[in-house]
């Protein structure tokens, strides 16, 4: 599942606090790779001299090996692919890697191994808590590297870049998404991005999902609906909790189709 870059657009725009364009530099926020080398690279003309100087650091850190795999991957940018090649960097013959994962994590190289999330001990309720106590950088953090139902929570963060965060990263699932498409209290950007993706849209129940969800705007809606089918129309044709404009369609389509 190739993730979009919602994280990426915030840097591009200049949205991002200078100790958060630090900690990205440094590999101590890690998104998956597509993202994580864009944002590296992006960094390096950045207006602060030691955020610029940091990614350059983070970047010469990057095994050769990892990123010879990663580039010879079919969906790397070749922009991306042309920035390392003026490095002396280039494809390896057989893509291995995933880019789910970053290529460097700084904080997780320095954590002890383990493949399992930690056990959570706390109630939904005292997690509520415990994230309303984080400071922003803290957010952004459990954004990418929490758990499963952190993501949950973080996902209608207030801030467009936590729940940016989210959606970039590499621990987030297909069911995830699926379960996102269907929320009514997240922000219609989050929608958006979901909408505009080619590979979480290859699901149906997110199609459908998206269809449904009133918050979705509308131009996605309509054009998800197209890919419906005729069972999912003739619902979404009377379901009241759509916009009308989207009803109507569905009703157009149900009508053109019992000719």
């Amino acid at each position: 599942m190739t993730a979009p870059t919602p994280l990426l657009d915030f840097f591009k725009r200049g949205e991002v606090a200078r100790d958060v364009r630090l900690l990205a530099a440094a590999g101590a926020i890690a998104p998956r790779a597509h993202e994580q080398l864009s944002i590296l690279i992006l960094l390096l003309d950045d207006s602060d001299r030691e955020v610029r100087a940091t990614a350059q650091e983070t970047l010469d850190k990057i095994p050769v090996e990892s990123l010879t795999t990663f580039l010879a991957r079919s969906d790397v940018p070749i922009g991306v692919r042309e920035f390392f090649a003026d490095r002396g960097v280039f494809p390896a013959e057989m893509p291995s890697l995933s880019a789910e994962e970053p290529l460097l994590d700084v904080e997780a190289s320095e954590a002890p191994p383990s493949d399992e999330e930690p056990a959570e001990d706390h109630s939904r309720e005292s997690l509520i808590q415990q994230i309303a106590n984080m400071s922003f950088t803290d957010r952004l953090k459990a954004a990418m590297k929490g758990s499963r139902e952190m993501r949950g929570i973080l996902i209608r963060d207030p801030n467009k870049m936590i729940s940016a965060a989210v959606l970039s990263s590499p621990k987030l699932n297909e069911a995830e998404i699926e379960s996102f498409s269907k929320m009514t209290n997240v922000s219609e950007e989050v929608l958006r991005i979901i909408g505009t993706n080619r590979a979480w849209t290859k699901n149906y129940s997110v199609i459908f999902g998206l269809t449904k969800n009133p918050k979705t705007p509308l131009g996605i809606s309509l054009t998800l609906m197209a890919r419906l089918n005729d069972r999912d129309v003739s619902t979404l044709a009377t379901d009241r909790n759509v916009p009308e404009p989207l009803r109507a369609a569905a009703r157009r389509k149900v009508a053109l189709g019992n000719r």
